[in-house]
């Protein structure tokens, strides 16, 4: 266990090093950067390729790409920044009790004193409004889901203190994107974007219980509940698991996607997609050690790299 402090001049203790958070932010404002994970953007993009996928798909489904979906792929990118920042936030200000007993969070910014809770709630509702004027300017389906998805995002920072799944409920907000980029694009929903919502939570199953072995033993220490700890050395086997069903789910719905198009070709390079994504899991899968946690940090992260592999595919099928 660690005393909640700062590592030198504020750095959160697993930010990337050399990031513009801490390099070129002005002084005043890196606490709130930091709060918000700026520092830290592998988060961003796990909320935000969801979102970009099912644009995709959705523009393949019903073959008529228009020029609003490109303020729809901006606005998921913006949106993603503001409310991983605001969903972060509402996070560290329900566990301001907790991370300052677990050596990998004790230096953020509540628990080492940079940021009040006060200061962490006015800025969290800063960025969730800015999110609000986004989201208002896509298709009135698409802002009923994302105010549904509030939420998710509002029982994640509970879950573990309730169940061993908590790396559900992460999949359940984080992955929400893949149901919202669909219906801003079509007005509507159909079975592909739920197939692939249900394959993101098996992907963020994956991801995260690797990401919750670093914290294990403080973990155990203050009586969080995690999947690393209820999988332990079963871990891998776990994570196979999910790799079959993410990659099976996600090509599920590539094929709900395309079919209609009546294009073999199309198709084929569509499911090229996850399957190359599967891939790159597999690999992860090979890496993971449990013990070293540069190790698991560095396989979490290459998850940004895994679910961009997928989007030339789409797009490529997309021209077909």
């Amino acid at each position: 266990m660690t005393q909640a402090g700062n590592t030198p001049e504020g750095q959160v203790r697993d930010a990337v090093k050399g990031n513009w958070v801490d390099i070129h932010a002005p002084a005043g404002l890196r606490p709130y950067l930091r709060l918000s994970r700026l520092d830290r953007p592998i988060g961003t993009w796990l909320l935000l390729l969801p979102c970009w996928w099912s644009l995709l798909l959705a523009m393949l489904w019903d073959g008529s790409p228009r020029w609003e979906d490109a303020w729809i792929f901006a606005g998921c990118g913006l949106g993603a920044i503001l409310m991983r920042g605001a969903g972060c936030t509402w996070n560290d200000i329900t566990d301001r009790n907790i991370d300052g007993s677990v050596a990998r969070t004790a230096s953020r910014p509540i628990p080492s004193g940079a940021v009040s809770v006060r200061g962490a709630v006015a800025w969290m509702c800063l960025q969730a409004f800015l999110a609000l004027a986004i989201l208002l300017t896509f298709h009135p389906l698409a802002i009923a889901l994302g105010v549904l998805s509030l939420l998710p995002v509002c029982i994640y920072p509970f879950a573990k203190r309730f169940t061993w799944w908590p790396q559900i409920f992460l999949g359940l907000a984080f992955n929400w994107g893949a149901l919202l980029a669909w219906a801003a694009h079509a007005g509507t929903l159909s079975w592909p974007p739920v197939v692939l919502y249900i394959g993101g939570i098996a992907w963020t199953l994956f991801y995260d219980t690797i990401y919750a072995h670093q914290d294990k033993e403080d973990d155990a220490l203050i009586g969080v509940k995690s999947t690393a700890r209820l999988f332990a050395d079963r871990t891998p086997a776990w994570l196979r698991r999910f790799l079959v069903a993410t990659v099976a789910l996600f090509g599920l719905a590539v094929i709900g996607a395309t079919i209609g198009r009546d294009s073999p070709v199309s198709l084929l390079v569509a499911l090229a997609g996850p399957w190359v994504m599967g891939w790159h899991m597999i690999w992860q899968l090979r890496n993971f050690d449990m013990s070293n946690d540069d190790c698991l940090l560095m396989l979490f992260r290459s998850n940004r790299d895994a679910g961009l592999l997928p989007l030339p595919f789409f797009a490529g099928a997309l021209l077909l």
